[in-house]
């Protein structure tokens, strides 16, 4: 276990079934809960390097709670990616801040089991493949690790969090 682990909550029967029921299926690889909704549900665990089979699983931190997915999902609908992958070219401060959020990403999964090779999330750190990857970052990791997850974090800031997100759906 490493030092960042420990902030994590273990995960309980209660929390597996209801990240069994968000994603419709049994969870893969799951190690802890890295953050909670408002109305007290997952909404981000931290998963093992590697799934149950052995297949490497480079995805450290999974985005589970359904209102914050489709919110998600309706950012990337817009197109947003490729604006902010634009920006990672023309502003060398953002870039090496993403830089950094890579880094430490690789360092917190290779602090349980490393791959072997520097492959994150998200396309870090060339690009913005997916927000539910960056926002998953924030919430675990909390802000100023991931400028896109801090983004993401804020543009859904109007519709989440506040009250039962389970309940809004």
């Amino acid at each position: 276990m490493n030092a960042h682990q420990t902030r994590f909550e273990p995960v309980t029967e209660a929390d597996r079934m209801t990240v069994a029921e968000q994603l419709g299926r049994p969870p893969r690889a799951m190690r802890a809960i890295a953050a909670r909704c408002p109305s007290g549900h997952p909404s981000v665990v931290q998963t093992s390097p590697r799934l149950e089979n052995g297949t490497p699983f480079p995805t450290l931190y999974y985005l589970t709670c359904p209102r914050l997915c489709s919110l998600v999902g309706k950012l990337e609908a817009s197109g947003i990616m490729r604006e902010m992958t634009e920006r990672l070219a023309s502003d060398p401060e953002l870039a090496a801040a993403y830089q950094r959020a890579h880094d430490s990403y690789l360092a917190e999964r290779d602090a349980i089991e490393s791959l072997g090779h520097e492959v994150t999330a998200g396309g870090m750190p060339g690009r913005v493949k997916c927000l539910h990857v960056h926002l998953a970052h924030t919430l675990a990791a909390g802000p100023g690790v991931n400028p896109f997850g801090d983004e993401t974090l804020e543009l859904l800031r109007a519709e989440w969090p506040s009250g039962d997100c389970a309940a809004a759906e």
